[in-house]
């Protein structure tokens, strides 16, 4: 997948922004990932349609053009549907499935509302998410080795990240982590370098939600939409849980 945009508002969104600080537009092009976080606490058991779903950049996202998406920058959606589970004591019943349904609205830039059309590579819950930012706990490693979703794993210290075989697949700098994106699974890979944050390339899928699975993580016929189900429990998204949205292409771009 060669051409990854946001919808064309993104570069109206930044150009009004610019413009109003003296800064050149922009036009976004090939593939943006966002990593956030989720400032908001969803659960199936809890929500309702319309309830807002909240979340933030958690590293700046740079655009082909070399315009900055800022850390902190606020992704905000809302609730599509939220079905409660209900335990069935029936004798050898098969429980019925609870969902919760989301929907990734915009991002907001420069006090514009710039709408999404995305898909969602990879989601952690908070205790993973928490353990891609702390150091192994080990007295045989004196250089504070963190492991990122998926696997890899960066030394602070050091501007690269490894994969379990010693290949470099990303690079650490100020202000977070970028990669060419790796196909792994059910995500493809990129040609140009993207903020992966906490994540490692080939992140991609659930990771910590257990009991639970993704049944729609957006595409072209249901963009920004994330449906998650289960049959054991209500799924919920917490607080600090993060994730990598990631763009998807527009009509008639090229694969």
């Amino acid at each position: 997948m060669s051409q990854v945009v946001f919808v064309t508002a993104l570069s109206s969104a930044l150009a009004l922004s610019q413009a109003a600080s003296g800064a050149s537009s922009v036009s976004p092009s090939s593939r943006t990932v966002l990593p956030i976080t989720f400032t908001k606490t969803l659960s199936a058991s809890k929500a309702r349609a319309g309830d807002v779903v909240r979340a933030k950049t958690t590293q700046a996202t740079t655009l082909p053009s070399g315009e900055v998406i800022p850390a902190g920058t606020e992704v905000v959606g809302h609730v599509a549907v939220a079905t409660p589970f209900a335990y069935d004591k029936t004798p050898y019943a098969m429980q019925k499935e609870s969902l919760l349904e989301i929907e990734f609205d915009a991002v907001r830039i420069g006090g514009h509302d710039v709408p999404l059309k995305l898909t969602i590579r990879a989601m952690a819950d908070p205790i993973v998410s928490w353990g891609a930012r702390e150091p192994k706990s080990t007295d045989l490693d004196s250089l504070d080795t963190v492991t990122q979703i998926g696997g890899d794993e960066l030394v602070p210290s050091q501007s690269t990240v490894v994969n379990r075989n010693g290949d470099v697949v990303a690079y650490n700098r100020r202000g977070g982590v970028y990669a060419h994106l790796i196909a792994h699974g059910g995500c493809d890979g990129s040609t140009n370098e993207v903020s992966v944050g906490i994540y490692s390339p080939t992140a991609c899928g659930l990771y910590g939600f257990n009991s639970v699975e993704a049944r729609e993580t957006g595409s072209m016929s249901v963009p920004s939409t994330l449906t998650l189900v289960s049959t054991h429990t209500s799924p919920t998204i917490w607080r600090n849980s993060t994730a990598l949205l990631e763009t998807l292409p527009e009509a008639g771009a090229a694969h």
